[in-house]
C-alpha cells in the first residue's frame, strides 16, 4: 500500500464527516477545545469558523492543534484557505453532510475555512481483552500496534 492508502484507511475511521472536539492553544497557553463540524477530504480535515473568533485567534498564534473522535486522536498543523464558499469540494462535502449549519453559516463573510493536515494518530483498541494503542504516523504511513504497558 502506498502512504496515501494507509493514511486514507486508518482515517476512514472518521468517515467523510463528522463532529469532532477541536483542541486548540495560542501563545498564552490558554488551551480551548469545542465540538466542531468536519469533513474529511482525502487525507485533510476541513471545517469552518469566525474568523474573529478566539478559535481563529488561537489558530494564527499557534498552529498546532488536535481533533477528537472517541477513542481516536490526531494531532496536527491548521491553516487558513480562505472562505469557505470559495471551496467548491469543502461546500459539496459540507453541505451533504451538515446542511443546516452549511445554511446557517457558510455564506458569512466572516467565516473562515481551516484545513487540518494531519502529523500523528493514535487509536485505542481492545485485543483479547489486553488494551493497545495503534499509532499512525502519516508521513510515512507506517502503522504500529503495540501493547500498553504501564511501569
Amino acid at each position: 500500500m502506498t502512504t496515501a492508502e494507509v493514511n486514507a484507511a486508518f482515517f476512514e475511521k472518521v468517515g467523510a464527516a463528522a463532529h469532532m472536539v477541536l483542541a486548540t492553544a495560542g501563545n498564552d497557553g490558554r488551551v480551548s477545545a469545542r465540538t466542531m463540524s468536519v469533513v474529511r477530504l482525502g487525507d485533510r480535515f476541513y471545517f469552518q469558523i469566525d474568523g474573529d473568533s478566539r478559535k481563529a485567534a488561537q489558530l494564527r498564534e499557534n498552529p498546532r492543534a488536535a481533533l477528537c473522535l472517541g477513542n481516536l486522536q490526531i494531532e496536527g498543523v491548521c491553516r487558513e484557505i480562505g472562505r469557505p464558499r470559495e471551496h467548491k469540494a469543502f461546500c459539496a462535502a459540507y453541505r451533504a453532510a451538515f446542511p443546516s449549519t452549511f445554511d446557517r453559516y457558510t455564506h458569512l463573510e466572516c467565516e473562515r475555512l481551516w484545513e487540518f493536515a494531519p502529523d500523528f494518530a493514535k487509536q485505542w483498541i481492545y485485543e483479547g481483552g489486553e488494551p493497545l494503542e495503534v499509532i499512525l504516523d502519516p508521513a510515512s504511513g507506517v502503522v504500529e500496534k503495540r501493547k500498553y504497558e504501564r511501569e
